[in-house]
């Protein structure tokens, strides 16, 4: 299982990609978008956001081809699919969002018609055409969304619904409870020197972010207010943090089993987690738990996106029906270690599995989730309309630079 998302495309990527992620060709800020969609790029414009988006689902066409997470087509949920619909389902798992990226290019080049996105995918795919808009009124179990997760900025533009949100979680603080007596308040616990060589964090460029959000409440004079929009100077700033913590830092890990083993095995106390592992340590008896400190967290939020030159859209809106249903959510969840979009799928979550509705905190209350920045691409293109955040690829290169 794995949700580490390592780097950034280098591929035959569109000139607006180009753009959007280097801030290269761009003299500087053009027009505001227009529309009032809050995922809007000022001066750029998604090259599908015009193309029509049907009334009513056709006859499906016998095949669905997906780009997902491994663990995102199981059987339990794939199989009844399938009986069903008559559309006979075809994975392709990828290790992280810039394999999707890649697998995607060209609008899923006829052959993908779907791909299960996380945010610090989703504007790439997105800004690159590779994804199309859906009409979410076929989707009807999208009014049964949680609020924050039917229109964020990471999959509409404009008012336009380029996928239909899925399960998300949060990025939370797990210590060893024997060693760890109190109850961290703060993320300053993963840059403390006493826990050196027991710290471990994802390996993953988009933990800039969390540092940036210690930050920006730590160090306001900073003037962070969103981790993904970063002026140099506030870059350089969570850079340098992340450097100072490297030596503390055990491992930085890819999987969530290498976490697990690290906590198990006594050589880690503190780190940065899903609550996936939580439960899972918890569940082995392991002496853990896990928090959401006072300056917030970060998370993920996953989409099914339809692709630009889906061979097969019928088939992929039944699949958005159906993945979003209260039944899949749940199953989906307690499968991987999540929270599902849709409110209906906690009294099913606690149906298969007793407790695991509150374990996954798919009962919490809206200041929960409130406390959650979700992952979005970086881009040079601020959100004030100007053009002087540090691109994703410079936090990449910066991120090498910090684990090296």
């Amino acid at each position: 299982m794995s949700r580490i998302h390592a780097t950034i495309v280098a591929s035959t990527a569109v000139l607006a990609v180009g753009m959007l992620l280097s801030g290269c060709g761009s003299a500087g800020p053009g027009p505001s978008s227009t529309g009032g969609g809050n995922g809007a790029v000022a001066g750029l414009k998604p090259p599908m956001q015009d193309a029509a988006v049907p009334t009513s689902i056709g006859k499906t066409e016998g095949q669905l081809n997906l780009i997902a997470w491994e663990g995102y087509t199981q059987p339990d949920w794939v199989q009844p699919f399938e009986k069903q619909t008559g559309c006979q389902v075809n994975s392709k798992y990828a290790g992280s969002s810039s394999e999707m990226v890649s697998l995607m290019a060209g609008g899923g080049g006829g052959q993908y018609d779907m791909v299960s996105a996380s945010g610090d995918a989703d504007l790439r795919l997105i800004y690159g055409g590779d994804v199309r808009p859906v009409n979410i009124d076929l989707i009807p179990e999208w009014n049964n969304f949680y609020e924050f997760l039917k229109s964020p900025s990471f999959n509409t533009i404009d008012g336009k619904h380029y996928g239909v949100s899925y399960e998300f979680g949060p990025n939370v603080l797990m210590y060893n409870t024997s060693v760890v007596t109190q109850e961290p308040t703060s993320w300053a616990t993963l840059y403390d020197k006493k826990y050196t060589g027991q710290v471990t964090v994802p390996d993953n460029p988009i933990q800039i972010a969390d540092a940036a959000l210690y930050l920006s409440k730590t160090k306001p004079d900073l003037g962070i207010t969103d981790p993904y929009e970063l002026t140099q100077k506030q870059f350089d700033a969570a850079v340098s943090l992340l450097k100072e913590q490297r030596p503390l830092v055990k491992k930085y890990w890819g999987l969530a089993s290498q976490e697990i083993s690290l906590f198990q095995s006594g050589a880690t106390v503190v780190g940065a987690a899903w609550p996936y592992q939580t439960n899972t340590l918890q569940a082995g008896k392991a002496p853990v738990a896990d928090t959401i400190p006072a300056e917030g967290a970060t998370g993920w939020a996953d989409t099914w996106m339809l692709a630009s030159k889906a061979p097969h859209p019928n088939c992929a809106y039944k699949w958005m029906q159906w993945a979003t249903t209260p039944e899949v959510q749940a199953q989906q969840a307690i499968y991987f270690g999540e929270t599902p979009a849709n409110q209906n799928a906690c009294k099913v979550m606690d149906s298969l599995q007793a407790g695991s509705c509150a374990a996954y905190h798919a009962n919490a209350p809206e200041s929960y989730f409130s406390q959650i920045k979700f992952w979005k691409t970086p881009l040079a293109q601020c959100g004030n309309g100007k053009n002087d955040c540090v691109p994703f690829q410079q936090w990449q290169a910066a991120w090498t630079e910090i684990t090296g």
